[in-house]
C-alpha cells in the first residue's frame, strides 16, 4: 500500500496508485446544494487535498473519478473556469509579500482572460477577470481559496508594523484589511460565480475579514460535512486493514488493541453534535509507514502565535479546558478580545470532547483530542510557563514508568527534583491569590502530561472532585494536593469525601497520596502514601 504523505494533489493520488479515502460523495453535495462556503480544520488535516479534488471535479476531468462514489453521482461532468489561490509556502513576515503574492494571481489569470486597464485595485481587477471568465466560457466561474488565514497567523501578535499611508499601522492589521478588500469581490462578482469555498485553520471574526462581501455557509460544524476530512473509524478499519494488520505484528498485539493504541494516539476529533470520531490523517498515514506510533502531526509544526497569544493572556489551560461553552465562544476568533481559546480550538489542540442541550441551544465540552496532542501541546506549554531546567521529556517518561510499575518512592523523587529545577523568578508572586493560581496550574499541568499514559483528571464523585485520579492497568491513584498545609489534612479529605469507594471491588491496588506543596520553596514539602484495603 502506497501513503500519499506530503501529496496534496488528487491527480498525483489517482494516478500514482496511492491509498485514497473516497469522500467523493461529500464533494459532490457539497458542489451541488450549496455556492460559497467555509471550512475551518486543522493543518495537515488534508483541507488542500479537498480544493484540489474540488479543483478536478470543476474542471469536468471525469476520468480522474472513475471508480469513486461521485463517478455513479454525477452524470454532466461540467467544465468551469477554476481560480485556486493557495497561500500555504509563504512567508508573511515580509511587509510586501501579500500584496505581490495577490498581485502575482491576479496578473497570471489577466493574461489568461483580459485586462481593464481602467481598473486599477486588486479586487476590482478581479471582479473584471472572474467576469471575462464567465463570459468567454459561458460557465460561472469557481474560486478555491487555501489557507485564506495564513496571511493573518504568520504576523499575529507579533507587533510588526508597516506603513500605510501617512500611518503607521500593524502588519496584521495591514494584511486583515488587504484581504477583507480582495474578498469584498465576492459580493461584487456574485452573478459570475459558480461555487467558492475558502479553508483556513481560524476562522477570524466576521468584522474584521469577512465583511464587505456575502457570507459564506460555515460548515466546520456542520454534521453532514463532519467526516469531509480526516479519517473515520471505519474508513481505519476497512481501508486500512492491512497495514492494521502489519502493525499489530510488528508491536505483537491483536488487531483490535492496535486498533485502540490508534484511537489513543490518533483518534478523538470531533466537529458536531454527532460526535463522529474522526483520526488525524497525517499522523495516521506516517504510522502506517513507519509501523511505529510517534507524534507526527506535533512535531510538524510549533504553534508559535499560539504560544505568543498565551503569554499575554491571563488564562490558563486548567481554565479552559473541560468546561462547556456556547459555539460563539470558540467559533470566532476576535482580534480585538485577547482570548485564546477559539484558536487553541480551530488549531487543533482542542476538540469537542462533549455535547449537552440547553433548552434549544447546544453547549460542547472542550478537551485535548488525543495523546499526541495532549503531551505535545502540554509540554510546549510547560516549558514555557515553568522554564525548568530539567528536561520535561525525560521527567515525563521516568514519572509515568514509575506510575505505572507502582513505584511511588521513584514518583516523588522525579516530581520534587522537577520542582525544585523551576527557577524562583518563574514562580515568584506577591499575593496569595496568584500563588494559589501558580501552585494549581503548575500541578495541572506536570499531572495532564503524566495523564496521557492513564484515565482519568480531577474525577467527580458523588460527594466533590478528587484533585486527580490516575489509572493503569495494575494501579489507582488517588491524589489531594494541598498547598501550605499539612499531608494528614489531605488524607482525612479523601476518608471524609469517599473518593475510594468506587474501587473498593477494583482488583488493582488502589493508595491514596497526600501530595503537599510549599509556596516558599516551590517544591513538595510533605508526601504521604495509604494503600486502600
Amino acid at each position: 500500500m502506497k501513503y500519499p504523505i506530503g501529496i496534496q494533489t488528487f491527480e498525483q493520488i489517482r494516478n500514482g496508485g496511492f491509498v485514497y479515502a473516497d469522500k467523493t460523495d461529500l464533494v459532490y453535495k457539497l458542489a451541488t446544494e450549496g455556492k460559497i462556503y467555509f471550512l475551518s480544520r486543522p493543518r495537515r488535516f488534508g483541507k488542500s487535498l479537498l480544493l484540489s479534488t474540488l479543483k478536478c471535479y470543476f474542471e469536468g476531468r471525469k476520468g480522474l473519478f472513475k471508480g469513486l462514489k461521485i463517478d455513479a453521482l454525477e452524470t454532466e461532468w461540467k467544465q468551469y473556469p477554476v481560480f485556486h489561490i493557495d497561500f500555504n509556502g509563504y512567508n508573511f513576515l515580509d511587509t510586501d509579500s501579500l500584496q505581490q503574492i495577490l498581485t502575482d494571481y491576479v496578473a497570471e489569470w489577466e493574461g489568461q482572460w483580459g485586462r481593464d486597464p481602467y481598473r486599477d485595485s486588486l479586487g476590482d481587477r478581479f471582479a473584471y477577470v472572474l467576469r471575462q471568465a464567465h463570459v468567454k466560457t459561458g460557465q460561472p466561474a469557481v474560486v478555491l481559496v487555501d489557507e485564506y488565514d495564513k496571511p493573518l497567523l504568520d504576523v499575529l501578535d507579533t507587533g510588526r508594523k508597516v506603513m500605510s499611508g501617512p500611518n503607521e499601522v500593524l502588519l496584521e492589521d495591514y494584511n486583515r484589511n488587504m484581504l477583507k478588500a480582495f474578498y469584498s469581490v465576492f459580493k461584487l462578482a456574485d452573478a459570475d460565480l459558480r461555487f467558492v469555498l475558502l479553508t483556513g485553520v481560524t476562522k477570524f471574526s466576521q468584522v474584521s475579514v469577512f465583511s464587505g462581501f456575502n457570507q459564506p455557509n460555515d460548515i466546520s460544524m456542520a454534521g453532514d460535512y463532519e467526516a469531509l476530512c480526516g479519517i473515520t473509524k471505519e474508513e481505519l478499519t476497512t481501508i486500512f486493514a492491512e497495514p492494521i494488520q502489519n502493525m499489530a505484528a510488528a508491536y505483537q498485539v491483536s488487531n483490535n488493541e492496535m486498533v485502540d493504541m490508534l484511537q489513543q494516539q490518533y483518534d478523538g476529533y470531533h466537529f458536531s453534535s454527532r460526535m463522529t470520531d474522526i483520526f488525524n490523517p497525517f499522523s495516521l498515514l506516517n504510522a502506517f509507514n513507519n509501523k511505529t506510533l510517534d507524534s507526527y502531526w506535533f512535531r510538524s509544526g510549533t504553534p508559535t502565535y499560539l504560544i505568543r497569544l498565551l503569554r499575554h493572556t491571563n488564562e490558563n489551560l486548567n481554565e479552559i479546558t473541560g468546561k462547556y461553552y456556547s459555539p460563539q465562544q470558540f467559533i470566532d476568533y476576535k482580534a480585538d478580545v485577547e482570548r485564546p481559546l477559539p484558536m487553541i480550538y480551530q488549531s487543533g489542540y482542542l476538540t469537542i470532547k462533549g455535547v449537552k442541550r440547553i433548552g434549544m441551544r447546544y453547549a460542547y465540552k472542550l478537551d485535548f483530542p488525543n495523546a499526541e496532542v495532549a503531551e505535545g501541546f502540554l509540554t510546549l506549554v510547560a516549558n514555557n510557563y515553568l522554564q525548568s531546567k530539567e528536561d520535561s521529556t525525560s521527567w515525563l517518561n521516568e514519572t509515568a514508568l514509575a506510575l505505572e510499575n507502582g513505584d511511588l518512592k521513584t514518583f516523588e523523587r522525579t516530581l520534587t527534583s522537577f520542582l525544585s529545577s523551576i527557577p524562583y523568578s518563574a514562580r515568584r508572586h506577591e499575593n496569595e491569590r496568584e500563588k494559589e493560581r501558580y501552585f494549581q496550574y503548575t500541578v495541572y499541568l506536570l499531572m495532564r502530561m503524566v495523564s496521557c499514559y492513564t484515565v482519568y483528571h480531577e474525577k467527580e464523585t458523588s460527594l466533590g472532585r478528587a484533585d486527580c485520579v490516575v489509572e493503569t492497568a495494575d494501579y489507582v491513584y488517588i491524589f489531594e494536593y494541598k498547598l501550605d498545609r499539612p499531608a494528614d489534612e489531605a488524607l482525612a479529605q479523601i476518608d471524609a469525601m469517599g473518593y475510594a469507594r468506587e474501587y473498593a471491588a477494583d482488583s488493582r491496588k488502589v493508595y491514596k497520596i497526600a501530595c503537599c506543596f510549599s509556596s516558599e520553596t516551590g517544591t513538595i514539602s510533605d508526601f504521604k502514601v495509604v494503600e486502600e484495603k
